[in-house]
């Protein structure tokens, strides 16, 4: 409600000024530093400057204008160039809690996105490689996206882009062939073929033409070769394995697993258009696009013939334009392949398509052990499915010393366990990079995602069993600044959605939830929730009934399921 009462003032004083002075202002509608002045404040800076009147004559014109906005206008006042607005507490009360409680999971839905398709690259590990806890930071973040989109109303199509093509594959081939033992391999193939990749880098560093084997073993799968097709179709169907198991643990599906190598029979019709439009220049015997002095020529087609990333990348965007209708294309991918999507953006420009502007990557920073980056190459990975085990073990360990009862503790700790993960990476910003901490995370208390779940569980354990009348409630009890806080809180549901939806940010809803359950807690240690008085305690039930449903479908938001005991 506050968030629409701002949204109303902006709008009516926008229109205002437009309509009595042909101006076009854009005003800032924000909260007060210091709450005591407010819960709302109008800064009328733009307004004087465009204006150019005196700030007295602003501030008197403005305030009748801002009265109109919302009948829970209480009173408002100004301190200098602010003009601050103090809510009907109790009205926003009534109104927020009733809200909530009848709409339940479907509090916060927005029609922001109705009607435009979003298509989600996200996840695309490398087949014939461990899934490592590095992988993490696209799935998760590609995930919480795509549940955050929904809930705004957009039709999202999400893709596991496998990395099952290129050059690594003539690496794993030529090491296979050198120094592998099949039997070996069968009994445990992504330890064999990870270990069997990092001798590959290992002996190239020694012997320079190591790689040259690599690039003419990856032509001749290209060309289709069968013996090397039939060992590479066993290796991605053993990886696929281990990818699963992975997904299965975190509950994560997509609508497609269409790799790099589903792209191959796709890639020559853009080449051809490449070459219909002119771009396509021949470099030193390879083929290349010039994108202009900023940037580097895309690379399109090696001295061999063979192709490359942004080639079946092209090849992908235009499929997946045609198959979706994509109004946007979100890449989640690292920091590092920021020039890759430069590169195709200017791509798409220069063949003549207006959707460049609408492909984005949505980038995200490295985990770090020790402050250094893990390498597969270096053989430097931890594997994610033995963290979420290991996550898994210690959440099973603190719920056997708090709660050694407790039912399904198996399957409670699982929960527990990857939301500790899951949680300690998407309350970072995703362009940061991450100190690994496994211990930090587990923890029922601080910035984690136990918490937040030990938060519910509190609630659950208050609510268990006990009926409350929304309609009998005392709301002069919302006067109170701890009572207030927490409804205030609740109100922001829907517009930190879509914050995060906007700066495709899932940190801004963990931090929210974050906020939302200290709120709670200080209001859970200065009142006693179950008291005699009929009115304030169906008021005090309300409350953290909404505060629960908030939580709960925050927590599913980010990829975390909430537990109702720990």
């Amino acid at each position: 409600m506050i968030e629409s009462i701002k949204e109303q003032i902006k709008k009516i004083l926008e229109d205002f000024y437009k309509k009595q002075y042909n101006a076009t202002i854009s005003i800032v509608v924000e909260e007060p530093k210091n709450i005591e002045l407010g819960d709302i404040s109008v800064p009328m800076f733009s307004v004087v400057k465009t204006l150019r009147k005196p700030m007295p004559q602003i501030i008197s014109e403005a305030i009748p204008v801002i009265q109109t906005a919302s009948d829970a206008i209480q009173s408002i006042s100004n301190v200098g160039a602010f003009i601050n607005l103090t809510i009907d507490k109790k009205l926003l009360a009534q109104e927020v809690l009733k809200n909530v409680i009848l709409l339940d999971s479907s509090y916060g839905n927005s029609t922001l996105g109705v009607g435009k398709n979003v298509t989600l690259d996200y996840s695309a590990p490398n087949i014939a490689k461990s899934f490592s806890i590095g992988h993490l930071r696209s799935t998760m973040i590609g995930n919480s996206l795509n549940l955050i989109l929904k809930k705004c109303g957009f039709n999202t199509f999400s893709i596991n882009y496998l990395g099952d093509w290129g050059t690594q594959f003539g690496k794993m081939i030529v090491a296979y062939q050198k120094w592998g033992d099949f039997d070996k391999i069968k009994k445990n193939p992504i330890k064999e073929l990870t270990e069997l990749y990092v001798r590959f880098h290992e002996e190239a560093e020694q012997d320079p033409s190591l790689e040259d084997e690599a690039r003419e073993a990856f032509r001749k799968m290209e060309l289709q070769d069968a013996e090397y097709l039939e060992l590479w179709r066993w290796i991605r169907e053993e990886s696929l394995k281990e990818s699963v198991q992975i997904y299965d643990l975190l509950d994560i599906t997509f609508d497609s697993y269409n790799g790099e190598a589903f792209y191959n029979d796709k890639m020559e019709p853009v080449v051809l258009e490449l070459e219909s439009k002119n771009l396509l220049k021949e470099d030193q015997g390879a083929k290349i696009v010039d994108l202009g002095e900023d940037i580097p020529p895309a690379l399109i087609k090696r001295r061999d013939g063979g192709s490359l990333y942004i080639t079946r990348d092209l090849a992908a965007i235009f499929y997946r334009k045609k198959e979706y209708k994509f109004d946007d294309i979100l890449y989640v991918v690292g920091n590092e392949q920021k020039l890759h999507f430069t590169q195709l953006k200017r791509l798409i420009e220069k063949m003549g398509y207006d959707f460049s502007d609408h492909i984005e990557h949505v980038n995200f920073g490295l985990y770090l052990t020790n402050g250094k980056k893990m390498s597969t190459r270096k053989g430097g990975v931890v594997k994610l499915y033995d963290v979420l085990m290991k996550a898994i073990q210690m959440a099973y360990q603190l719920i056997e010393e708090k709660n050694p009862t407790l039912q399904n503790k198996e399957e409670i700790a699982k929960s527990v366990g990857i939301a500790a993960i899951v949680f300690a990476d998407l309350k970072n910003h995703r362009s940061l990079d991450i100190e690994f901490n496994l211990e930090q995370s587990v923890k029922f208390e601080g910035q984690t995602g136990p918490y937040l779940q030990y938060t519910g569980v509190r609630i659950a354990s208050i609510l268990k069993n006990k009926t409350f009348d929304i309609d009998h409630t005392n709301i002069d009890i919302f006067e109170q600044s701890h009572y207030f806080e927490l409804v205030k809180q609740i109100s922001l549901f829907q517009s930190t959605i879509e914050k995060s939806a906007i700066e495709r940010a899932p940190s801004i809803l963990a931090k929210y939830l974050l906020s939302l359950a200290q709120s709670f807690n200080k209001f859970y240690s200065i009142e006693k929730i179950n008291v005699e008085d009929e009115c304030i305690r169906n008021s005090n039930f309300a409350l953290a009934k909404a505060t629960r449903i908030v939580l709960n479908e925050g927590l599913r938001l980010l990829g975390i399921k909430y537990v109702n005991e720990m």
